[in-house]
């Protein structure tokens, strides 16, 4: 509930209280095995009690697991301006040598370069020379303020292509466009918004998603979709020891029943080539040449084949407003949330429309600004799919042009100027005099012109018009008006002067 698609709802916490974290004893977590690292934000940007707290979270969390080398190892390394690894995979193999670890870890301090702390990970971490195992799960979980000084992007995808689950806990008003394509998908089960004073409220629903994840001691399948899932399994033959007999097919139609020969040496396999919303029973044969090892068994079910969002068009671009449109919008789909903010601002709002819509128009935006739109489809099974575009909103037209004049007698001008572009409410023009007293006029927005009069013969006025708006302030014209004495053959005249 921490990570849907919603994270300005997050800040209801603050609204519903505080919940007290359990100091009881913790159940422990058997059978499981995994290499955990946490990416720990330890730069200038932390105060020390933030720093404190979240060291606590990472106790909790852990306090159930059991470590060695057969089961849960972890490591720390610190986000600062250069890297730094806390202590290696294999150095504290129990949970108590952990505990105390943890407890006793210094901030590092300085810049927040995340980006490099995870290349870091990738080229250090996840290695045999830092106690990394190469036929277990892997888990990273990134505990950041939501600020970062360089990319993070790439790196973090080339860890998840190592087949690394990214877990990320957000303590502060981070990027969630970002942040949601840095975690492993669904971001609704990796993506946490908390305060740092409630972290103790996502212990729980993330150990328990951390454990899904290092279950490696039976089969099971991850990264599933309408049309595929994972499946991984513990490493029980080897090359030469043996081989697997792999057999899944739909609940209830045995004749439908693939089957595939698999090499000792797999730990896992993507199947593919499925039916949306169909439930299959998979069995994983091990055919060993030196002992008799019992099959593994499995469900799992595909998702609904999502068919919307596919495609997003932006409209009817104006200074503060745009149109959203999207397609198709089938019947499965139950609502539409239309997510945007400003680039390369943090600061994001929501509309949630009918599922039947398929257009809104996003009103009180910024002018001459680029916006990221997400238009996230949210089906009645509760799935979800999500399409991003770029919104660019046209230049404000806020200024008063032509500003011209013209003689109406001796002492009297008529000023007139072309109306000012949006949503004008009124004008309001200014006559500084040379001599005798200032004036100010106001006049509805249909009215281009007005008349000055009582300008002394020979003396320097500036006159001003400006636009007057709702939300934004309009830019005003001045031009410099000299009156010309009176002249017997000539008349009056007048001559202008920027």
């Amino acid at each position: 509930m921490y990570a849907r698609t919603l994270p300005l709802l997050l800040w209801l916490h603050g609204i519903l209280g505080q919940t007290i974290p359990h100091r009881g004893p913790h159940p422990s977590t058997p059978d499981v095995e995994g290499d955990l690292l946490f990416l720990l934000d330890s730069s200038g940007s932390v105060s020390y009690y933030e720093f404190s707290r979240v060291k606590e979270f990472i106790a909790d969390l852990l306090r159930p697991f059991t470590f060695g080398p057969h089961d849960v190892q972890t490591s720390i390394i610190h986000i600062s301006t250069n890297p730094t690894m806390e202590f290696p995979f294999d150095r504290y193999l129990s949970s108590g040598a952990v505990q105390h670890a943890i407890r006793g870890t210094q901030q590092v301090m300085g810049d927040t370069n995340t980006g490099k702390a995870l290349t870091f990970a990738k080229e250090k971490l996840f290695t045999g020379e830092a106690g990394a195992r190469a036929d277990v799960p892997k888990v990273l979980v990134w505990v950041t303020d939501g600020f970062s000084t360089d990319d993070v992007s790439r790196p973090m995808q080339l860890l998840k292509d190592l087949g690394v689950t990214v877990f990320i806990v957000s303590t502060g008003h981070g990027n969630y466009l970002e942040l949601s394509a840095a975690a492993s998908q669904p971001p609704e089960k990796h993506l946490h918004f908390v305060d740092v004073d409630d972290l103790s409220i996502i212990i729980k629903e993330l150990r328990d998603s951390i454990t899904d994840v290092i279950q490696a001691k039976r089969l099971r399948a991850t990264e599933i979709s309408s049309s595929s899932f994972r499946l991984m399994w513990p490493k029980l033959l080897t090359r030469d020891t043996g081989y697997y007999i792999l057999e899944y097919a739909p609940t209830g139609e045995p004749r439908r029943k693939v089957t595939k020969q698999l090499t000792g040496d797999h730990t896992t396999i993507l199947v593919g080539s499925l039916a949306p919303q169909t439930t299959y029973e998979v069995a994983l044969i091990p055919e060993s040449n030196e002992r008799y090892i019992p099959p593994q068994t499995t469900r799992v079910t595909t998702l609904e084949e999502i068919v919307s969002p596919v495609r997003i068009l932006i409209s009817e671009s104006k200074p503060h407003s745009v149109r959203v449109s999207w397609s198709p919008t089938p019947e499965s789909v139950a609502s539409y949330q239309i997510l945007y903010g400003p680039l390369p601002s943090n600061s994001v709002k929501l509309v949630v429309v009918e599922g039947s819509q398929n257009n809104t128009i996003l009103e009180n935006l910024a002018a001459n600004t680029t916006y990221l739109v997400t238009v996230t489809a949210i089906y009645k099974s509760g799935k979800e799919r999500a399409l991003s575009a770029k919104a660019c909103t046209q230049e404000e037209n806020s200024k008063v042009k032509h500003l011209r004049f013209e003689d109406v007698g001796p002492s009297t001008l008529k000023a007139s100027w072309d109306p000012a572009g949006g949503d004008v409410l009124g004008y309001r023009v200014r006559c500084r005099r040379q001599a005798g007293p200032s004036n100010l006029l106001s006049v509805s927005p249909q009215i281009h012109s007005v008349l000055l009069s009582n300008l002394t013969a020979g003396s320097t006025n500036k006159v001003c018009v400006k636009p007057v708006y709702k939300n934004i302030p309009g830019k005003g014209l001045c031009r410099m008006v000299r009156m010309q004495p009176a002249s017997p053959v000539r008349g009056y005249q007048h001559r202008l002067s920027a």
